[in-house]
């Protein structure tokens, strides 16, 4: 961890340090990175985005309609998601490097819930700390927050730096019992918060129910980045939800498709037994030893 002080006046910097994290992800084998991202609560592939989709992810959404958020006009999201206005988009749906890793992480059966495209203008305020999940539903996230398991897949389309509203996250918040990590509150900033500074096609792995938000853009140039969701399937909301349109469905990509069951899919069972037939006596998904090597 290298900390340091940002010496800004501007009135944007709510948080006058940075603690930037410099864990070698790239080092990682798979049982690391699962225990970091269910211990500490994020994960991060780096540069697993090439130049080139880059490049065709910014060309097809480089004229998306934008709407802003109600604190800054700088904070700007496209009105649609981004996999429907993006080819290049709908495929990382399914790309295989995050695909792979949530397998191993929450088995083979996986809804994706969200896309969304955000584009941080210069002058952009940092985002307060909060979770993505609330498990009564909010207005923010509606009702796919209050899923009992759901990730959130970030894919920075621009290097972050010091300036350029890197990502910041409290470690472990997403464990706590406490009243202080209520998904229903938020906080201006944490003294052991830590701060990402990630390149371009980078992808930043969290549990919704880990507290995050971002520094603000001090740079002179936007900062992009695309959002995905991802849930088991068995990990359903607790009411409905619009589903996808059937037709943006069949135009998707192959790849894609796999992913984009009924958004109400569901496990939910509310009558249960106590010794049903054929339970099993292997989990290996759950064994305790899952975070040693192999």
């Amino acid at each position: 961890m290298h900390s340091i002080r940002i010496r800004s006046t501007s009135p944007l910097v709510d948080a006058d340090f940075m603690n930037i994290d410099e864990t070698d992800f790239a080092a990682m084998s798979r049982p690391e990175q699962i225990r970091h991202f269910e211990v500490e609560g994020y994960l991060v592939l780096p540069s697993i985005l090439t130049p080139d989709v880059i490049g065709r992810l910014k060309k097809e959404l480089a004229h998306a309609e934008m709407s802003h958020t109600s604190y800054s006009t700088q904070q700007t999201r496209s009105v649609e998601q981004p996999q429907w206005l993006s080819r290049t988009a709908a495929e990382l749906i399914g790309y295989p490097p995050v695909i792979d890793f949530l397998t191993d992480l929450m088995g083979p059966d996986i809804v994706f819930t969200r896309g969304f495209f955000q584009r941080s203008l210069p002058g952009c305020p940092g985002i307060s700390m909060h979770t993505d999940g609330q498990p009564h539903g909010s207005n923010l996230f509606g009702y796919e927050g209050s899923c009992p398991r759901l990730v959130r897949v970030l894919y920075y389309l621009d290097t972050l730096t010091v300036e350029r509203a890197p990502f910041r996250l409290i470690p472990r918040s997403h464990l706590s019992f406490h009243a202080d990590a209520s998904p229903y509150v938020r906080y201006k900033l944490h003294p052991e918060e830590i701060t990402l500074i990630v390149p371009a096609g980078s992808a930043v792995l969290i549990p919704s129910l880990l507290f995050h938000g971002s520094h603000p853009n001090l740079d002179s140039s936007p900062r992009e980045l695309i959002q995905l969701g991802y849930r088991p399937a068995w990990a359903g909301p607790i009411q409905p939800i619009e589903d996808w349109s059937p037709a943006l469905v069949a135009s998707a990509p192959d790849i894609a498709k796999p992913l984009l069951q009924s958004l109400n899919t569901t496990g939910q069972a509310f009558e249960q037994e106590h010794k049903p037939a054929g339970m099993r006596s292997e989990t290996p998904g759950m064994n305790p030893s899952r975070w040693e090597l192999r």
